[in-house]
């Protein structure tokens, strides 16, 4: 589980004090610290799977984008910053990026053509909080990568079963396309991935 510590904060003063010392990992919602709970070796394996083979999509298209080791993704009316699995910037529009050479964050829709959240134990986040916040930002791209089928019957159905929830803004709205199984992953931003769910499932052990 997340843990909140419970004092409202600004951005400022949320990138000022972390990461702090003791190697933990934060994000910031409407004001409130959140301090994220220790993944799991099988969530990491997920990331670290998702990463290389986007990474080298990006490679092979010439795409002028990269995955940050750790970024912040700032909606720009809120006193949040997320701190997502898997974040894609385009290079080229950084420097309209206010926050990027100081503080290594983002808000604006041009600078992110894609981003991932692992689901874990803070389910409820990445299927309502971030869905929200990062169609907010005009994000074109967001996965929900349920490799466990941790969250919701309402999201992943009933039973529940491991689930890749694409989200693609169309006129300034989230659509939902799922995949499952042996179901190739259709991406809007790398439409010639060729990945299964069952790929990526089976990347962290399911």
């Amino acid at each position: 589980m997340t843990q909140a510590l419970r004092k409202l904060v600004t951005f400022d003063e949320f990138v000022a004090k972390y990461p702090d010392t003791s190697g933990k990992r934060y994000e910031l919602h409407d004001g409130v610290v959140i301090e994220m709970s220790q993944p799991t070796g099988e969530h990491e394996e997920v990331i670290g799977f998702l990463a290389l083979n986007i990474s080298i999509e990006i490679g092979r298209l010439k795409f002028p984008y990269f995955i940050p080791k750790t970024a912040l993704v700032k909606p720009l009316e809120s006193e949040s910053a997320y701190s997502p699995d898997v974040l894609v910037l385009n290079r080229p529009n950084l420097v309209n990026e206010p926050l990027w050479k100081k503080d290594s964050t983002v808000s604006l829709a041009k600078s992110i053509p894609l981003v991932i959240e692992v689901v874990s134990s803070n389910w409820r986040d990445d299927y309502l909080t971030k869905v929200a916040a990062y169609e907010t930002v005009g994000i074109p791209e967001y996965w929900v990568v349920d490799y466990a089928a941790l969250g919701g019957r309402r999201f992943i159905g009933n039973p529940k079963q491991p689930t890749i929830s694409v989200y693609s803004l169309v006129d300034g709205e989230y659509q939902i396309n799922q995949f499952r199984g042996r179901e190739r992953i259709i991406s809007p931003t790398l439409k010639e991935l060729n990945l299964t769910a069952e790929q990526i499932f089976q990347a962290g052990g399911v």
